[in-house]
């Protein structure tokens, strides 16, 4: 079994890569970093170090690596021969790897199975954004997309923070990690990865990651940053960053169970387990990493506006969301382009006009008021 992966960056050869050759597949690395292609292409194995509770280091071997800008024919081969194919690159990375995988898809065989791609991105299904760019880069000649692949969605969770210099191709994680795919495009067809979770719906296992994780790991960020702290576990250690955190939890907790129907106390013990992840002191995972790209994350379907906006429209206004969002507007990182944007807006717009580009919420949502509010506290200050 062959799987062709996009994206050989620590998330790729910490997360996605390992559980594939756990799997039993052959890996075949796709990268435009030349240097980190031609050390993988170099080396017959890599460590997986995955710290904290029920630590171990795996090791992964038998993958090869391909340059997908100067080898797009290779890349293009093995695509056509493969059985799964998989991406960690970052969703604005995937329209520029969709029309490798296009020629890749026209060139299979008749006789092959329908390739099984997954795009695992931290983003809200990330694959059928990347079906949309696959198919409009197809060449209709080719016959019918449908035929030759198969498009499933995915939750990615797994912390792979900033590794260490002089580490090289290993890489260190946390124990901790979850995939789940939605099993349906598949049929009773869908692949063998022990390391995977296959629903029948994903959508609330998506919205449950990004609301419990993604919104508890950056307000943990943003609360730690405006303490002075410098890394995450820090910052879960300081009792008033952590109970602001917590806080957070709480509303996108009561959102989560009343919209998806999760069992109360289920979604209390992963929150739990969330909460006991961000304390992990063998991630040396920083504040200004995890909060890097405010804009983004203050974005309408993102982990802050998502969860708030959807509370204030069942008529519950947020406290300790709103809180988190504060903070976010005041991180100002001057090494980080979103953060220096954010600044440069607050400083020349309307604080209405900031709200509407920065949100995406109407003037006329029930949120918009408050989020009006924290703008125009923080363009005092700017």
């Amino acid at each position: 079994m062959k799987a062709v992966h996009f994206g050989a960056g620590n998330i790729g050869r910490g997360f996605v890569g390992l559980l594939l050759h756990e799997a039993g597949y052959e890996v075949v690395f796709a990268d435009v970093a030349e240097a980190l292609i031609n050390q993988l292409a170099a080396a017959s194995s890599y460590e997986v170090h995955e710290v904290g509770e029920n630590a171990a280091v795996k090791t992964v071997s038998g993958f090869r690596a391909l340059n997908s800008g100067t080898e797009e024919a290779a890349v293009v081969a093995e695509i056509a021969t493969a059985d799964v194919l998989t991406t960690a690159v970052g969703p604005h990375i995937l329209k520029f790897v969709a029309p490798v995988i296009a020629r890749g898809l026209a060139g299979r065989s008749p006789s092959l199975a329908p390739l099984q791609v997954m795009a695992c991105e931290n983003a809200i299904n990330a694959t059928d954004l990347l079906q949309t760019e696959v198919r409009a880069a197809w060449d209709g000649a080719a016959g019918d997309l449908s035929e030759v692949a198969v498009f499933a969605n995915t939750a990615v969770d797994r912390i792979v923070p900033n590794q260490a210099p002089g580490q090289g191709l290993d890489v260190t994680v946390e124990t901790f990690y979850e995939w789940v795919i939605d099993r349906t495009p598949f049929g009773g067809t869908a692949p063998v990865i022990p390391g995977a979770t296959f629903v029948d719906e994903l959508g609330p296992y998506i919205e449950r990651k990004l609301f419990t994780v993604n919104t508890g790991h950056a307000s943990a960020a943003y609360f730690g940053y405006g303490a002075g702290l410098e890394k995450i576990s820090d910052a879960m250690a300081d009792a008033s960053v952590a109970a602001r955190v917590r806080a957070v939890l709480e509303e996108t907790k009561k959102l989560l169970v009343a919209k998806h129907e999760f069992v109360e106390a289920e979604q209390e013990a992963y929150v739990q387990k969330i909460l006991s992840r961000f304390t992990n002191p063998y991630l040396p995972d920083t504040v200004n990493r995890v909060g890097r790209a405010p804009l983004r994350k203050l974005g309408r379907h993102e982990r802050f506006i998502g969860p708030a906006a959807e509370l204030a429209e069942r008529g519950v206004t947020p406290v300790a969301l709103l809180d988190a969002m504060s903070a976010a507007l005041r991180f100002d990182d001057g090494a980080d382009d979103e953060a220096v944007e954010l600044v440069r807006m607050l400083a020349e717009m309307d604080a209405a006009d900031a709200v509407e580009r920065i949100t995406e919420l109407p003037p006329s949502h029930p949120l918009f008021p408050h989020v009006q509010k924290l703008v125009e506290e923080r363009k005092a200050e700017v």
